[in-house]
């Protein structure tokens, strides 16, 4: 069921950009019609190739740029509403703070710069500071920091204004891994907290860590999004491997057990050339390769007596667990072009059938 108004942060309907030749020779259209919703309170990823259109996507929400054609509303009212912007956290990806300014300087001048006044600027930035992990460095000038060090305080002063909705754009690129997890954990509490995160970012694995729902977005639009669960939909499964030492062995096995558990087994009729494929008595469908059962479900009970089965006969169970696509499998699968099977062009700018590349938007 799809969420009510109320409870959307971002809704998007028909989001079109196009650049004039006047910018790039032949023009670039950078986004074509892109919908997209974020439900209050989730941390929401955006991903896609380079040149998908994702920056352009985000600027247009903070009004950097402005859209071609554009319906939708953020935080309940319409995409460039000041008052709406007031309530809204920035993190740009290539930022840039006065290098003679120290950190806690560079928080207290973006809250001045929102409105905050100077009482709740004064109020939150040792405590905003503690949760990105800078209060060592909180009088230490922004030239001395490095990129990580950057990202931290680039973050802090994004939720300086106690913004309802925080848009980071590429937020832990150049950070350490110690970094990255820090960064995921502030991720963790702004949710607790309530606030709705959208989160740009090429870092699929730490999308997938901290994502409540995703938009995978190619050459200029969202051709998926949903929860990973959603995503993966039909594409989960649970994987039996045994211990066999030739493949028939395994095979003999598994079709013993299957048997046992009255599961229908299809043959071709080539001696044992064929793997093992049928379907279990729940009507879960499965297939041998090598050592290892694949058997399409969710469901844990579906598989115990296949299990039961094949422990009766002395069979030794090297692994039993379950299997879902991860976020790097639904990403590349998005940007490959099922009829060729190679990766769609990066750029946006890319016109259906086109060969050849040309410059796309960020």
């Amino acid at each position: 069921m799809s969420p009510a108004a109320s409870d959307l942060a971002v809704d998007l309907t028909e989001v079109d950009k196009r650049y004039s030749g006047t910018i790039f020779k032949k023009g670039v259209h950078a986004l074509r019609g892109v919908n997209m919703t974020i439900e209050r309170g989730a941390v929401f990823g955006l991903l896609g190739p380079n040149g998908a259109g994702k920056s352009t996507l985000v600027k247009i929400l903070m009004t950097v740029i402005s859209p071609t054609h554009a319906k939708g509303t953020m935080l309940g009212h319409r995409i460039g509403d000041k008052a709406t912007l007031a309530r809204v956290g920035y993190l740009p990806e290539h930022h840039k703070f006065p290098e003679y300014l120290t950190g806690a300087q560079v928080v207290d001048f973006f809250g001045a710069l929102a409105g905050t006044s100077r009482a709740d600027r004064k109020a939150r930035i040792g405590p905003l500071l503690e949760l990105v992990g800078m209060s060592r460095w909180a009088d230490t000038k922004i030239k001395s920091y490095s990129k990580g060090m950057r990202q931290r305080i680039g973050i802090a002063q994004a939720l300086v204004n106690e913004p309802d909705l925080i848009v980071l754009d590429e937020p832990t690129d150049g950070v350490d891994p110690v970094g990255r997890r820090d960064i995921r954990n502030v991720l963790v509490e702004l949710r607790r907290r309530g606030k709705t995160v959208l989160l740009n970012s090429h870092l699929l694995s730490e999308l997938e860590m901290v994502c409540d729902r995703v938009a995978i977005m190619v050459q200029g639009k969202v051709v998926r999004q949903g929860t990973i669960d959603q995503l993966t939909a039909g594409q989960q499964r649970y994987e039996i491997e045994i211990v066999a030492e030739r493949p028939e062995d395994s095979r003999e096995a598994f079709r013993a057990a299957l048997s046992a558990v009255s599961a229908t087994i299809n043959f071709d009729g080539m001696q044992g050339a064929t793997p093992l494929s049928g379907s279990t008595q729940a009507g879960a469908a499965f297939t041998l390769a090598q050592s290892t059962l694949r058997v399409s479900t969710t469901e844990p009970p579906a598989i115990q007596p296949i299990v039961d089965a094949l422990r009766a006969r002395g069979v030794i169970i090297r692994s039993l667990r379950p299997i879902r696509p991860s976020l790097e499998d639904l990403f590349m699968e998005a940007v490959t072009d099922p009829n060729t099977g190679l990766a769609l062009l990066p750029g946006a700018a890319d016109e259906p059938g086109r060969s050849g590349r040309s410059g796309g938007a960020r």
